[in-house]
């Protein structure tokens, strides 16, 4: 008969099986990476399944439409966003020196003139300039070696195929059978325990994905609106600014500033007129009225259960 843990013990107990797992799950990462990330996929996926299924449709069919639709936006991110992203990127760096000039020769003296604290002696855009493309520069040899050195290896250009393969097959077949992995989850809970465990996993899942998933889609929703309108003001940068402070809207009022300060600079550096950047403050303007009494009450508040006024 196995003895009884101390009470003085215990801890120590459970800090070494956290070490060992933790241990075991960065040992195991590369094998375990696909499983979790179709996991993640399937969970984001499950409550638009379970509502078709409501509806009346199969759960095969049900997980297929969303498996469809999950896949359509991988391939509309893969084929038209990331280029679009990787085109405005280069852009920005040609563009650097135009920003690093306007910043020395307009931008400083403007802030001198107005504030009489001599800043310039201190601020030095183009020293800032050439760090960046030496960081640059070293990030992209590092990526190029990292890239050469996957290139010679067939094995290693395999394994990263069969684990971009194998993400698809887990999550729909994650998808298609989530109840029943849940069920067996749950059959392997002590039976004295069950009651409460799956009480607060319920809850807690019902709480945490409503609002992840909800803040999800206020952040793509600010970062379409961003990009679009500043793609109307004549902006240049308007996908890469927009779906910036979109992602980042996560934090409050963060998305709005940097999307303004990122937005305004290129506005007087590409136009250098007051009319487009009194179009981005409208953009932002809107953008955060929009999200403040609509989006994120319809998004996440109702489905935390909310109230709009918190």
């Amino acid at each position: 008969m196995i003895a009884p843990i101390p009470d003085d013990a215990r801890h120590w107990y459970y800090l070494a099986l956290g070490l060992i797992l933790t241990g075991l799950l960065w040992l195991l990462a590369p094998i375990l990476t696909p499983f979790a990330v179709s996991l993640l996929l399937a969970w984001l996926g499950e409550p638009l399944v379970e509502r078709l299924s409501r509806h009346g449709a199969k759960r095969t069919w049900a997980v297929t439409i969303v498996f469809v639709l999950m896949t359509l936006a991988v391939v509309v991110l893969v084929l038209i966003l990331i280029p679009l992203l990787e085109g405005q990127i280069a852009y920005l760096v040609q563009q650097l020196p135009a920003y690093a000039g306007w910043i020395s020769n307009t931008l400083l003296p403007w802030i001198e003139q107005r504030t009489g604290v001599a800043i310039a002696a201190y601020v030095d855009p183009q020293r800032w300039l050439d760090l960046l493309k030496g960081h640059w520069q070293q990030a992209g040899g590092l990526a190029a070696t990292i890239l050469g050195g996957i290139s010679k290896s067939g094995l290693a250009i395999l394994a990263w195929l069969a684990t971009v393969a194998l993400i698809p097959v887990l999550t729909f077949y994650f998808m298609r059978d989530w109840p029943s992995l849940l069920a067996r989850v749950r059959e392997l809970l002590p039976r004295p325990l069950e009651p409460t465990v799956v009480r607060l996993a319920e809850q807690s899942d019902q709480v945490l994905g409503a609002f992840l998933r909800g803040q999800l889609s206020v952040m793509l929703a600010l970062g379409a609106i961003y990009s679009l309108g500043l793609w109307l003001a004549g902006i240049k940068l308007s996908l890469l600014i927009g779906m910036g402070a979109g992602l980042v809207s996560f934090v409050p009022y963060l998305g709005a500033i940097v999307g303004i300060g990122a937005g305004l600079i290129a506005a007087l550096v590409q136009h250098g007129d007051l009319l487009h950047v009194v179009l981005v403050l409208l953009v932002f303007g809107f953008g955060q009225t929009l999200e403040s009494f609509l989006l994120t009450p319809w998004l996440v508040g109702d489905r935390i259960g909310l109230h709009p006024v918190a």
